[in-house]
């Protein structure tokens, strides 16, 4: 078997030189918010607090993204927000639920007969 080979120095300073402080932002906004997502989705791993915590994050950073990525990543992070008030105020379970059925309303005007 041959083993990977390990970078050279000189690869490792021009990967260096292609990353750019804007797409590290990027993706760490994108990663707090995908974390978001999972902690208030994912049966077993739920966790509304760090939830909280990556949402804070993320809106604190919103304002470093690049300009053109901005408008997807907020929108995720209204999804995502969304979710969290639904989760942690029991309205997700009422919105899986099927609606009551509730007698018609009742006249008030009186008819022979009623």
């Amino acid at each position: 078997m041959n083993e990977p080979q390990q970078p050279t120095e000189e690869q490792l300073l021009e990967a260096l030189k292609q990353i750019k402080t804007e797409d590290v932002v990027l993706q760490t906004v994108a990663t707090l918010v995908n974390l978001a997502g999972q902690k208030l989705s994912v049966e077993g791993a739920k966790d509304a607090v760090e939830a909280q915590k990556a949402i804070d994050a993320a809106r604190q950073m919103l304002p470093l993204v690049p300009e053109e990525a901005v408008a997807p990543i907020q929108n995720a992070l209204d999804q995502v927000q969304l979710l969290y008030v639904r989760e942690t105020t029991g309205q997700g379970q009422a919105a899986d639920q099927p609606p009551k059925e509730e007698p018609p309303p009742q006249s008030k005007i009186w008819t022979p007969g009623s």
